[in-house]
């Protein structure tokens, strides 16, 4: 067996991780199996690598910089992607040739895809047509828990991300009414004009309305009507610092 290395990227932690423990134990599932390679995309242009040797993470970069492989081809098709000799076989010449040269004479390359996460996991032989049953093992398996399990994780993340954005604005919601009452009572509006002036001086300021209501609330809306006067100076009337048609 060869010796595993594994590649890092933006995924977390517990994802690299993953990919790690899924090509370790593919090849001593898979008794052909001289080395495994597992590939990760969220749809972009990058690609995570996990590889149990640095000369199989060479294949994927190989398929990766032509745009041409078993790679490309098995998540095109949808179905596992085998070549049982790569030395008769001439799909894809550079990669075939880096194969050879690593001693690599048989690969199947099994795609995955799953809430929009597309997983390979790529199993290389010494001996042709040593891996022809890989597709309908325990590798194939253990791809499904992999990229379910992927896909899981990532739309909790997303959860708990929505959940912190709806907590904080939450948080602001008091601050940013009290700052539309202040808004209100400074210029004469009524509640819709006050919220628009606070949406208007968050974009013309870059600040996020909740900083601006907080900064009015704690003046008490001291020189709110100066400030939109210089704002709107600035901007010139009927362009984008224009308050709505309020007058300070």
């Amino acid at each position: 067996m060869l010796p595993e290395q594994g590649y890092e990227g933006p995924e977390p932690a517990s994802t690299v991780r993953r990919l790690q423990r899924l090509t370790e134990q593919c090849v001593r599932s898979v008794p052909a199996c001289c080395g495994a390679v597992a590939t990760l995309s969220d749809g972009g242009a990058e690609r995570r690598t996990s590889a149990t040797h640095p000369d199989l993470a060479a294949l994927v970069s190989v398929q990766l910089d032509s745009g041409d492989g078993p790679i490309r081809a098995a998540l095109d098709s949808g179905e596992p992607v085998d070549a049982e000799d790569l030395l008769t076989d001439d799909r894809w010449p550079d990669y075939r040739a880096m194969a050879l040269g690593s001693g690599v004479r048989a690969s199947v390359t099994l795609p995955f895809h799953r809430a929009g996460i597309d997983l390979t996991l790529n199993l290389y032989g010494f001996r042709p047509g040593s891996l022809g049953d890989a597709a309908h093992g325990p590798a194939a398996l253990l791809g499904e828990e992999i990229t379910a399990g992927l896909a899981r994780d990532r739309r909790y993340r997303a959860a708990l991300t929505e959940v912190g954005h709806l907590a904080t604005a939450l948080r602001s919601r008091p601050v940013i009414d009290q700052a539309g009452g202040i808004v209100m009572h400074a210029l004469g509006c009524d509640a819709d004009e006050a919220h628009a002036v606070l949406r208007r001086v968050s974009q013309l300021t870059n600040r996020k309305l909740a900083d601006v209501a907080g900064g009015i609330v704690r003046s008490r809306g001291r020189g709110l009507e100066r400030e939109l006067a210089r704002l709107t100076a600035t901007t010139g009337p009927g362009k984008s610092g224009d308050t709505r048609g309020i007058s300070v």
